[in-house]
């Protein structure tokens, strides 16, 4: 315990920022360049590190470096004190409005294209001192060790415990291409769709299963589907292609239904609404670059909704 002790009180702290960067960065040269230093640095706060605790922390090997399990266990408990601390101290820095650092952010592919690429351009112009990173996948990332600060989500959040908020909703439309209806037939009722070919996508809570709304009327229906993806992307395509019928969220919907690659399908009928949060990493404190990108994109929603407003009363349909 002693001896514990005096090694934890011995600690040069400056190695903690170093050991996270490694494990995450995976390499000694990337760790290196993700903290602006050498790759002689890195190793020599690592040796002392492994050698003040008396662990060996990385399997080594000449392409790659592994946590240890040593090594896995303190970062998984270092990483979320440490985002605390860099938070807590980005946020003395807020009222020098300048904000500066990293701010990495994810969302699915065709929304960070559409609706998170004109925000991130025009938050990056504002902020010139911030490097912004807009990463587009539907993969789930996990957020702390590849450094995410925050994630755009879409739909409903599968895991209650992570910490978000809710931004605003969007509409599911039905959606297929003129060629399939042409070939199979446009259905006229939600009935009529387990008889259709379906494509699947597969980030959905139940993506075989929906219930349509029609004023007191609803039915559910239960799909067959022969294709399947978990990219939205793939799927845009499968449908422009005439695969079938799927649905898709309103912003790509409406992109798709511009270039006359898709059509909405029983557009009488409603499917529930989808969620659109911000996700956020373990720890209590949110950066302040976090928060007033949040903001900036919160308001970038509430003027688009504005603008769509005033365009269906100046063009009743």
């Amino acid at each position: 315990m002693g001896l514990a002790m005096a090694a934890v009180e011995d600690l040069d702290y400056n190695s903690l920022p170093v050991f996270i960067a490694l494990v995450e960065a995976g390499s000694f040269t990337a760790a290196a360049e993700r903290l602006g230093c050498t790759k002689t640095r890195v190793s020599l706060q690592i040796r002392r590190l492994e050698e003040r605790l008396g662990q060996t922390l990385f399997h080594r090997t000449t392409r790659q470096v592994q946590p240890t399990q040593a090594g896995e266990a303190l970062y998984r408990r270092c990483r979320p004190l440490w985002s605390d601390l860099e938070a807590a101290l980005g946020d003395l820095e807020e009222d020098r409005r300048a904000l500066t650092g990293e701010l990495r952010i994810t969302a699915p592919e065709d929304y960070a294209m559409q609706a998170l690429a004109p925000v991130v351009a025009a938050f990056g112009a504002e902020h010139p001192e911030l490097q912004v990173e807009l990463r587009g996948g539907d993969r789930i990332t996990d957020m702390v060790r590849e450094g995410i600060d925050v994630a755009i989500r879409l739909g409903w959040l599968r895991d209650s415990t992570l910490r978000s908020s809710l931004l605003g909703y969007f509409q599911q439309w039905l959606m297929a291409s003129p060629d399939y209806l042409r070939r199979k037939g446009t259905p006229t009722s939600p009935a009529e769709l387990s008889g259709h070919d379906w494509v699947a996508f597969m980030p959905l809570r139940s993506p075989l299963t929906w219930t349509f709304r029609k004023g007191e009327q609803q039915c559910r229906v239960q799909m067959q589907a022969r294709l399947r993806t978990n990219a939205t992307g793939v799927l845009r395509e499968m449908l422009a292609r005439g695969a079938g019928l799927s649905v898709m969220a309103q912003p790509s919907a409406e992109a798709e239904i511009s270039a006359g690659r898709l059509v909405r399908v029983l557009a009488d009928w409603q499917l529930p609404d989808g969620g659109i949060y911000a996700v956020y990493p373990p720890g209590r404190y949110i950066p302040a670059r976090v928060r007033a990108f949040v903001d900036a994109f919160r308001a970038s929603r509430q003027d688009t909704a504005a603008r769509h407003q005033q365009h269906n009363q100046e063009n009743p349909k």
